[in-house]
């Protein structure tokens, strides 16, 4: 039996409303190390999303590094891989690759091609050693996958999902040639960062990865061979045909829409029998605090909701709840800001963001749902969709697939961008 923990979505680095995560992301690092000791799993794998930017502080650096040295040190014999997501530097992740082989370490972010421009699948192949010191599993380490980086396909109707789909099918082949050549009893074990159709976003938090939602995958790309597919992307923990592929989720809530996740890793036993996945719950370290919890109210009720609510001044600062407070926007107030400073004075928390809602025409506040109905419409839209019409409204002609593979790259490679 081949075990595992998966994770991913760390964001290392990630600054929260002025706020650095580091000493959360160090205390979720102190207890993986723990679990990792303890439970001694034969890999641990990482889903994407190692960093928040492409452009890490030295600091989130640090901290990873250390993790990897840490983990090495107390348990020598676990695996460790890594894949970039659409918040890495994918080369920049995979470039210390022969320091990470001295350490059991392998980091995937770009995909390989051969003399001729074409994919090699093999480098996304990473076999794994069970307890018994054979090969008892093939990770399929797949990472964010750009448009540039699937096969071409030409006559495909959206010819960056169906590339994809075709990645995963020549990786699929490529590990089942390696299983059945030298590791027969091998289970097949893969990794991805994507949007699963179905999959639930976290507001607020993750961006959609291709403009107009086009990223998003059908759970039949992954081939019914895969014991188990590791995904990050989402945040929020969820499961699809019957647990076969999971999200972990993130380890600390990225969001106050993420405040009431439940955050953890999953621990996964797997071989030619079945499948078994246990949830490993990470302990929580700074909670996120919405006030008042109903919803908006106007600035006086608010601040009497302040005042009445009491914080455990016991906790070290690095621990206080990160606060996120709701008013009514009943017009300009040039004091409202420091009205709630001032009633936060001596409480044990730490203000993150003041969010102003617009009032209803009943009385209440605006849950931006119109708003968000709205903005949904507007992600519906796919871009080429609109290079097609104007092409046929000024030529009177379909445009080129070209034309319009290289619009969907363009906005692939804006969207990442603007997510770092």
């Amino acid at each position: 039996m081949f075990r595992f923990i998966h994770t991913a979505d760390w964001h290392l680095g990630q600054s929260f409303h002025g706020y650095d995560r580091d000493y959360e992301h160090g205390r979720f690092f102190d207890w993986l190390l723990a679990t990792v000791v303890e439970r001694r799993p034969d890999a641990l794998i990482v889903a994407g999303d190692v960093f928040d930017t492409v452009n890490p502080a030295a600091s989130a650096q640090r901290r990873f590094y250390d993790f990897l040295a840490s983990i090495h040190a107390a348990a020598p014999a676990v695996q460790v891989v890594l894949t970039a997501g659409n918040h890495d530097a994918a080369a920049r992740l995979e470039a210390p690759a022969a320091l990470f082989e001295s350490l059991n370490i392998t980091a995937i972010g770009t995909v390989a091609r051969d003399a001729d421009g074409a994919l090699d699948c093999r480098k996304f192949l990473v076999p794994l050693k069970g307890a018994s010191g054979k090969i008892e599993a093939i990770a399929i380490a797949v990472p964010f996958l750009r448009p540039s980086d699937v096969p071409e396909m030409p006559d495909a109707a959206d010819p960056y999902l169906d590339g994809i789909r075709e990645l995963y099918g020549r990786a699929a082949d490529a590990a089942r040639t390696l299983r059945d050549s030298q590791y027969p009893r091998a289970v097949l074990v893969a990794l991805g960062h994507c949007h699963l159709q179905d999959g639930e976003e976290s507001r607020d938090s993750e961006r959609r990865l291709v403009v107009g939602g086009a990223e998003a995958l059908k759970a039949e790309v992954f081939p019914a061979d895969f014991a188990y597919v590791a995904l990050g992307h989402l945040h929020k923990p969820q499961e699809f045909q019957g647990g076969r592929i999971q999200y972990s989720g993130s380890p600390i809530p990225l969001s106050f829409s993420e405040k009431d996740y439940p955050h953890r890793v999953v621990e996964v036993e797997a071989d030619s029998t079945g499948l078994r996945c246990t949830t490993l719950p990470v302990p929580k370290t700074a909670s996120l605090i919405c006030l008042p919890e109903d919803g908006a109210k106007p600035i006086d009720d608010v601040l009497q909701n302040i005042d009445a609510t009491c914080f455990d001044a016991g906790v070290a600062d690095d621990e206080r709840p990160f606060l996120e407070v709701r008013v009514l926007d009943d017009g300009p107030d040039p004091t409202r800001r420091s009205r709630i400073e001032r009633a936060l004075q001596g409480k044990a928390v730490r203000l993150a963001t003041i969010k102003l809602e617009s009032p209803r025409r009943d009385g209440g506040a605006d849950t931006s749902d119109e708003t968000e109905a709205a903005l949904a419409d507007l992600s519906t839209i796919d871009p080429a969709d609109l290079l097609r019409a104007a092409h046929l409204e000024k030529y009177g002609a379909e445009p080129d697939a070209e034309l319009v593979d290289a619009l969907r790259e363009i906005l692939a490679t804006e969207t990442v961008a603007s997510n770092a």
